[in-house]
């Protein structure tokens, strides 16, 4: 059975969409299958893995809305061992359709389990907002991992976030597990980057990940060409990062082991 991953933060522009990607590539090109579910009406993740939101014509809209078959609107993409269940514009309106259903923060996992024995890892790509979609998506995972930006406002909602997982704890979910804090956006050269590392490190020493993702243009670039990070560019500082924060997902799941001199280390700029 696979295990369900969300990655959340209400703050956009943290590299969220980015992370839910490339981390599903990485672990794609180490041998697990993996699914990519696009739970934000932008649809960044279904165009950043080479396909044109506007052609899509089932999605987890559908889904969710009309209670169709995951298999029915799963597409495979051109990374090894990644597919994608895809979003388009409709999800706007999902959240005020799903208000009277019964059990509505429930519905994506319903969803989700006719394919969770499919997958090693579903990965979901929430929205930047703390809505109902958001919440069905909580509510599906049995973790979540938060990027935090390393700049000035990192920290600010980061603990609105926190209650909100706790509530999701208490009332729907009581199995969802704090996967880890993802420092994104790091910048080497600037001394507010390290302070923000810092800050975190002294609040959520125990909750970070020991991988933190570079600032990278190739990172920026993958997504207009609809392609992931390590199809992009394998060899840049952002594919040898997320494929790092693979491994370490794998190794605190105990499905492979890594030491700390197995890391590859990516040096300079690109």
């Amino acid at each position: 059975m696979g295990k369900i991953i969300a990655i959340s933060n209400q703050k956009g522009g943290v590299g969220k969409t980015t992370t839910a990607i490339n981390l599903a590539a990485g672990l794609g090109v180490l041998e697990y299958k993996v699914l990519l579910v696009d739970a934000d009406p932008q649809a960044n993740s279904t165009s950043g893995v080479g396909f044109d939101p506007r052609n899509i014509k089932s999605s987890i809209y559908e889904c969710l809305i009309n209670s169709i078959e995951p298999r029915d609107a799963i597409l495979h993409t051109d990374s090894p061992n990644l597919d994608i269940l895809p979003a388009h514009i409709d999800l706007v309106g999902a959240e005020l359709e799903l208000i009277n259903l019964p059990n509505r923060e429930k519905v994506m996992r319903g969803s989700l389990s006719k394919v969770k024995d499919d997958y090693d890892f579903i990965i979901i790509d929430c929205s930047p907002s703390l809505g109902l979609i958001t919440i069905n998506s909580l509510t599906a995972a049995d973790s979540v991992i938060i990027p935090v930006q390393c700049e000035f406002f990192a920290l600010e909602g980061l603990g609105k976030l926190l209650n909100t997982i706790k509530i999701v704890q208490t009332r729907l979910n009581p199995d969802l597990d704090i996967e880890g804090l993802l420092l994104t956006m790091f910048d080497v050269r600037l001394r507010l980057s390290n302070q923000v590392v810092e800050e975190v490190k002294m609040h959520f020493q125990t909750m970070m990940f020991d991988t933190i993702i570079q600032r990278n243009t190739r990172l920026g670039e993958a997504p207009s060409h609809g392609q992931t990070i390590i199809m992009h560019d394998a060899s840049c500082k952002g594919a040898i990062n997320y494929l790092n924060l693979a491994r370490e997902i794998l190794q605190k799941n105990e499905m492979t082991k890594m030491t700390e001199a197995e890391k590859i280390i990516a040096i300079g700029d690109e």
